[in-house]
């Protein structure tokens, strides 16, 4: 083959190889990257998003909602994101749906409003500049009421003076993130404040529980009773208050030993506590072999059945007591009071009228249920 004949072919070779890469090598185009992020994101979406067979509830895309939407993974902590402009808040959840429950919301009232509900934030990632309600005014309303004050707010702003951060330190935020963010270090950020709330919830858990019985202790009682009154007054429903008292303890300690007398209080506790089938509904340790339960909406006579019930728990726990004199067996005496109430001054009256009553009940006869005619 001459020289003549082997140029051609490479002259030939070399065009169809220019022609070839123009087709599949296109420039990077600024609609073709957007595409490519678009076709990112969902790919993102759809592997962060459980299969209706691998669920007990669905959930609508985090994406396909401007105003506010859910992702819900179980047993994993909850994230709002609130920004007024649905692209930033998509971004931001979308980025961490993976490790939590996200939801969205594009503006402070509807925040306020989710934050209040029955299953609040575990964390709330939040912007400043929103029409309405800002995200400083969001955040002093959420520190002010003491129903969300410990939940542990982010600011995501643009605003990036140090006053302004300074600002929302002030306020009560735990951390402040100026936009545009690093996804991995906002990921990292929130992993640590998410740690350090459920550090907190457990202390404050522990605080709450008394810790021979496993019951609640008289912290969280004053605590319920104070909260339960100000729904009773607004709700215009009865309160109704338990006093509960193990007949004859101190006979049972002193023969028996303050070993035993452990046992024996946190078996009566377990038992009083089995009878309340409602979540509202509350057992607590007043003090010594002292019980008090409160129960929210529920009047004399649901009282007065409970109150059976618990006396009948005991009864068939069938603990040795040959030093009492009201049964062979440790038995209680319980005294219930319900009414409505219109404050917490209220409240505390009611409970201190169902102590007295439970000593006058004693001293008549134990082993028994009284109620108490307000």
């Amino acid at each position: 083959m001459s020289a003549w004949m082997i140029l051609c072919v490479l002259l030939a070779l070399g065009l169809l190889w220019c022609l070839y890469t123009r087709r599949t090598l296109q420039p990077c185009t600024k609609e073709r990257e957007e595409q490519c992020v678009q076709a990112l994101q969902e790919r993102q979406a759809s592997q962060a998003h459980l299969s209706e067979t691998e669920r007990s509830h669905s959930a609508p895309d985090i994406s396909s909602s401007p105003t506010e939407s859910v992702v819900s993974v179980p047993e994993k902590a909850r994230l709002l994101v609130v920004d007024d402009q649905p692209t930033n808040a998509r971004m931001l959840a979308n980025g961490l749906v993976g490790e939590y429950t996200v939801l969205i919301a594009t503006g402070g009232a509807k925040a306020l409003e989710i934050a209040r509900s029955e299953l609040p934030p575990d964390l709330i990632l939040l912007d400043i500049m929103m029409p309405g309600i800002d995200g400083y005014t969001t955040c002093r309303e959420l520190k002010n009421d003491p129903k969300t004050s410990r939940i542990p707010v982010i600011f995501v702003s643009a605003l990036d003076e140090a006053h302004e951060e300074e600002r929302g330190l002030n306020l009560g935020a735990v951390d402040y993130i100026t936009k545009p963010f690093n996804l991995p270090i906002v990921k990292a950020r929130v992993r640590n404040h998410i740690s350090l709330k459920r550090q907190a919830d457990l202390l404050e858990a522990m605080s709450h529980v008394d810790p021979l019985t496993r019951i609640a202790n008289r912290r969280h009682f004053d605590e319920k009773l104070s909260a339960e009154a100000m729904r009773s007054a607004r709700h215009e429903t009865n309160l109704a208050l338990m006093m509960i008292d193990i007949d004859y303890f101190k006979h049972f300690n002193d023969h028996y030993g303050h070993g035993l007398g452990d046992e024996c209080l946190t078996r009566v506790a377990q038992a009083l506590k089995s009878t309340l089938m409602r979540p509202a509904d509350l057992l607590a340790r007043y003090g010594g072999e002292e019980f008090v339960a409160v129960l929210p909406e529920t009047d004399d006579t649901g009282a007065m059945q409970i109150a059976s019930r618990m006396l009948e728990a005991i009864s068939a726990l069938q603990i040795p007591h040959a030093y009492s004199k009201a049964a062979d067996h440790v038995t209680v005496s319980i005294d219930v009071v319900s009414s409505r109430v219109s404050s917490r001054t209220d409240a505390a009256q009611l409970l201190q009228r169902a102590d007295e009553a439970l000593y006058r009940a004693k001293a008549t006869g134990r082993n028994r249920v009284e109620g108490y005619e307000l």
